[in-house]
């Protein structure tokens, strides 16, 4: 089977690295040889045991019969949605670790996929090197989640990791973060949350099995996070963690990016530095967690690379339940959570005018903090927060206290 890469750089190199290393068992497990062939970029790679094979023009490759497969890791919408839509529509399988594209048209291309008779194939692009895709569409098929939520950035987690435990503001730590490579110079994607959103967006796309706009979910990153907020965490036996979430309730169903303090009694907990992980809620399994590197370049290459294989033993389009027609998120207003709230001032002076906006709730005065203190609620929707906290004096930040 021959193969072309769309981008030879961190995941591209990665995926020849993967097919040239585990070369034997990969053929094995596709019943042949999996061949590199072609590799588009832009640029020259001198001294590269793949040089010889790099090509400027995408026709060498939509053109050539013989390559059957074609490993799209350029990142971005263009040109990369038009050249997975000529492939597909060539009869050539593609593999992707592009969420950004899928997020945006992967109901689309599994449609043109599924006309030609060939497959769009994404597990790289959600979890890296966790099998996300595969367990919600072939593991775990008998279930019906009631939620999916899951630390989805490692370097939010390696930052947010810093924080708590060296007690680093966040400047200090998004400099060590793209000291190590782990943050890109302009952040946004990863800090703002979305990077996280898209691939929420996408896991909710196959759970609901319709599309899933990633635009219409609400997204909220980690830059205002402080090391207070860390205090107030700590205090209660939780730590900050960047969560995206789906969640089917009696109030609709809901997918949000947001900061949330888990408490110790959730694995999430666990799950520290550029590390991944994803909880899944079933009716008839209850909770199971999968963990691993969501990023970097042989984990994530070995995600694509897998997908390949799928592809080259397959004989028929392999079907996902994910069609065009949008999805209906219910607004973000009217999901139940408890909140941890904080407010300038006394807990013992402010506490009956507090019962009196917000019920009773526990309150939270973390050690070294002063002229200020935090309180956990009742369970109430978002809206019902907003509201409450607009009306009542001082109210610094909220967090979801728990999922």
């Amino acid at each position: 089977m021959n193969i072309a890469i769309l981008g030879y750089g961190t995941v591209g190199s990665g995926v020849a690295q993967v097919i040239t290393e585990n070369q034997d068992i990969i053929a094995k497990k596709a019943r042949q040889p999996i061949r590199i062939s072609h590799i588009l970029d832009l640029r020259e790679f001198p001294g590269d045991p793949f040089a010889d094979l790099v090509t400027h023009d995408y026709n060498d490759i939509i053109s050539d019969p013989e390559v059957g497969i074609v490993v799209e890791v350029m990142g971005g919408l263009r040109p990369a949605y038009e050249f997975t839509r000529q492939a597909l529509e060539a009869g050539k399988s593609v593999a992707t670790s592009n969420k950004e594209l899928v997020a945006a048209h992967g109901a689309e291309l599994i449609r043109i996929a599924a006309e030609h008779n060939v497959n769009y194939l994404f597990e790289a692009a959600v979890g890296g090197g966790i099998p996300l895709i595969r367990t919600i569409c072939h593991g775990l098929t008998a279930d019906r989640f009631s939620r999916i939520s899951g630390i989805l950035n490692g370097t939010t987690n390696y930052m947010l990791t810093k924080m708590s435990k060296e007690g680093a503001d966040y400047a200090e730590v998004l400099s060590q973060a793209q000291a190590n490579g782990y943050a890109e110079r302009d952040p946004s994607a990863d800090v703002e949350g979305y990077d996280a959103c898209r691939k929420i967006a996408i896991i909710s796309s196959l759970i609901t099995g319709k599309q899933v706009d990633y635009q219409k979910i609400s997204t909220t990153g980690i830059t205002k996070i402080t090391t207070a907020d860390f205090a107030y965490a700590h205090a209660v036996g939780a730590d900050i963690k960047l969560l995206g979430t789906y969640a089917a309730e009696e109030e609709g169903t809901f997918a949000f990016v947001a900061p949330v303090m888990v408490g110790k009694d959730n694995p999430l907990y666990t799950v520290r530095d550029v590390y991944n992980a994803v909880l899944f809620r079933g009716n008839m399994l209850e909770d199971v967690m999968l963990y691993g590197q969501g990023a970097g370049k042989t984990p994530t290459a070995s995600a694509v690379v897998s997908d390949v294989v799928e592809e080259a033993v397959s004989t028929s389009h392999i079907p996902l339940a994910w069609d065009s027609e949008e999805f209906e998120l219910t607004d973000i207003g009217q999901y139940r959570t408890r909140f941890l709230i904080r407010f300038e001032g006394s807990a013992d002076v402010r506490r009956a005018e507090l019962e009196e906006t917000f019920g009773s709730f526990t309150a939270v005065t973390p050690e070294g903090i002063s002229s200020e203190f935090g309180i956990v609620t009742q369970e109430m929707t978002v809206a019902q927060m907003q509201e409450k906290c607009a009306r009542t004096e001082g109210c610094i930040t909220s967090f979801y206290y728990t999922i």
